[in-house]
């Protein structure tokens, strides 16, 4: 595993010190890494959503704005979601 030093404020070191002696974590370092994982799993849910929009814009300029509610999309959205097993 790579080693880095990073410097961080008073504020953020407290918190990570704080999730260590709460034992939620055994070390400033998981703090980090769990972070980091979190954050590239929600880069990755941004970039799935963003191409998504994409495919949904270029489908409206070809064939015109969708007669739904905004709970009927988002419902035809998340079972085309489920049924790719994505999001």
């Amino acid at each position: 595993m790579a080693r880095q030093s990073i410097s961080l404020t008073k504020p953020n070191d407290e918190w990570l010190k704080s999730l260590v002696e709460s034992e939620e974590y055994s070390s400033k370092s998981e703090v980090v890494n769990d972070l980091i994982r979190k954050e590239r799993f929600r880069q990755t849910e941004i970039e799935w959503l963003r191409a998504k929009l994409k495919r949904s814009e270029e489908r409206m300029a070809f064939e015109g704005p969708i007669e739904l509610t905004s709970n009927e999309l988002f419902k035809t959205i998340r079972k085309e979601a489920d049924s790719n097993d994505q999001v």
